[in-house]
């Protein structure tokens, strides 16, 4: 007895000092390790770089892991798109599918998809390469000539400066605020939470000790930039009229007086030496959108439900608006040239959480690259209420997309943005908004984000590397089985095309505040209408100086254009718009 036990004592000795030998090995290969990645990196920041930022590198295209499919060739342009095709004529939305066509058909991966998320569309760039974008734009850094006027009480329901309102949760100067507020054409700004920023021509609060506005600005320390309901306001640079220079000033036309002009004309001036200059300038000063000229007659106003701008006259009937009133024929004194000033429309700019949890959860579903920042932006304005993302997108969050933060299923926003698809991630929602683009522009875009970020452009050279047949060929058809997935397995669908929110933004709007179940005046909606672009659009509509679009890349996107219109249309859906091609 006495035998096996030395021997198992001898046997657990040895165990020890085997495992401490490992423990020792373990601990030398991961220093060893860690050694080499810090000479790396410290190699790569030692390095020269290059004139062009390299991009990150493209995932393999998301596969039908839930249901099995074999793994499909990248590099060509058939493959899973044709597949995608050659099902499009027999689809058919309630039908079952079996496992060996039914896979290939709608592509379900969530899977996959969601680790793609993660890798690629909010870790697009590299820290190098955003500091690269920024550096590419102007900034200006020189104090600015305004002056401080000091610190105003404020609040959401008795603003101090009643214009417009932008954020940035994490750059917001004094400085940013005052070019902001100056470009606008609003003589005042003022800060408030170190990150928001308010326009206006009046102060209308009560002024306090300048201790109270204890705050930094987030991009600027040691500068006020407000507090807890507290405003820190500067006027900006005063100039002469004819030296002012503001952005978004436009011409919309001639349009017929309406029958209750009371309502949209708020303020009448007489001006014996009017020019629409000066008219524009009188009406951004009393902060109205909209300048209305019939000489010698200046009205400022709003867009109403008796005055859209919907219906413009013909031109001929304000050609002669600027003669004399003498000489100005009857027939021609009720038609108004109307200029889009600056001023923010401010009647649907607060916004909030909704008061109680909401039980359905709405999904606002799009392929990337298909507008979905602009569509949740439109949803805000004509709601009142933020939007909420199934990912976090710190810049989204830093310009005012406070939603963005709060977690998906908080019930606290109206609907979630998402670019997921597969069965299982949607049939987490109750209803969907599909936003759908034409997929040449979404392919732009999305190939433009993800160069640029969010409001720049690639440049000839970004188009012209192996990046860009790789991106069509990996995400085209991507976006043919983001579309069938959710007409397949969506509980509550409503289809809304991007190019109709273009050209009919207040119906469409209507109809999506109908599908959310909410109430929204028609005065919020022409005010979302006035205000639609925001402060997060690509400014102009530059493109390559060449078409990116090879034959082969066209053949490609063109047919599954053809499969998703033949599944709308099976689904008791709109067809795609006769745009996206040739029929």
């Amino acid at each position: 007895m006495a035998k096996p036990l030395y021997r198992l004592q001898r046997f657990l000795r040895r165990a020890q000092l085997f495992l401490l030998f490992l423990g020792v090995a373990y601990i030398m290969a991961g220093s060893v390790l860690l050694l080499q990645r810090a000479s790396l990196v410290v190699t790569q920041r030692g390095a020269t770089s290059p004139p062009l930022p390299s991009l990150p590198s493209l995932p393999s295209p998301p596969r039908a892991l839930e249901l099995g499919v074999p793994p499909v060739r990248v590099g060509g342009y058939g493959g899973r798109s044709s597949r995608i095709m050659a099902r499009g004529q027999g689809y058919q939305p309630g039908s079952p599918l079996d496992d060996r066509t039914g896979a290939r058909w709608l592509m379900s991966r969530n899977l996959e998809i969601r680790h793609l998320r993660r890798r690629w569309f909010h870790s697009l760039m590299t820290e190098k390469d955003m500091s690269q974008v920024e550096r590419s734009t102007p900034r200006r850094n020189a104090p600015h000539k305004g002056s401080y006027m000091g610190c105003f009480l404020d609040n959401s329901k008795e603003r101090a400066l009643r214009g417009s309102v932008s954020n940035d949760f994490r750059k917001m100067t004094s400085t940013m605020c005052q070019d902001t507020c100056s470009a606008s054409g609003y003589q005042f700004a003022g800060l408030e939470y170190g990150s928001e920023c308010y326009c206006g021509n009046h102060i209308t609060s009560l002024r306090v000790r300048d201790e109270e506005c204890n705050l930094d600005c987030k991009g600027e320390k040691g500068s006020p930039c407000g507090g807890v309901g507290r405003l820190s306001v500067f006027k900006v640079e005063d100039l002469l009229p004819g030296q002012r220079r503001y952005r978004n000033v436009r011409y919309r036309g001639c349009f017929k007086e309406p029958e209750n002009s009371t309502s949209t004309s708020l303020v009448h001036v007489l001006q014996p030496n009017l020019t629409s200059q000066s008219c524009i300038e009188t009406c951004m000063n009393k902060e109205f959108p909209l300048a209305m000229l019939r000489s010698p007659d200046c009205f400022c106003g709003y867009t109403t439900p008796d005055f859209t701008l919907h219906e413009p006259a013909e031109e001929e009937h304000c050609s002669r608006i600027n003669t004399t009133e003498a000489s100005l024929p009857s027939t021609l004194q009720h038609f108004y040239q109307v200029y889009q000033t600056p001023v923010q429309d401010s009647r649907c700019t607060e916004r909030k959480f909704l008061p109680e949890k909401s039980s359905s959860l709405v999904a606002l579903s799009s392929f990337p690259g298909a507008g979905n920042t602009w569509v949740r932006h439109l949803i805000e304005l004509a709601t009142g209420y933020y939007t909420g993302s199934y990912y976090f997108d710190g810049t989204l969050y830093n310009r005012g997309f406070k939603g963005e933060k709060d977690y998906w299923k908080s019930g606290r926003t109206i609907c979630v943005k998402t670019h997921e698809s597969g069965r299982r991630e949607i049939e987490k929602y109750d209803s969907v908004i599909l936003l759908i683009r034409s997929p040449y522009r979404s392919l732009m875009a999305e190939f433009n984000r993800k160069c640029a970020g969010h409001l720049g452009y690639a440049s000839d050279q970004h188009w012209k590397t192996k990046e860009w047949p790789e991106f069509v060929s990996s995400y085209a058809s991507w976006w043919a089985s983001h579309v069938l997935d959710w007409l397949r397995f969506g509980q509550r669908v409503l289809v809304v095309h991007f190019e109709e929110l273009q050209t009919a933004l207040v119906p469409r709007l209507r109809s999506i505040a109908s599908f959310l179940n909410a109430t929204v005046t028609e005065d919020r909606l022409l005010c979302a209408e006035s205000n639609q672009d925001g402060h997060f659009k690509r400014s102009g509509a530059r493109r390559p100086t060449f078409d990116p679009f090879t034959p082969d890349m066209r053949g490609l996107i063109d047919g599954l254009i053809r499969a998703v219109d033949q599944a709308l249309l099976d689904s008791n859906h709109t067809g795609l718009p006769l745009e996206y091609l040739p029929r």
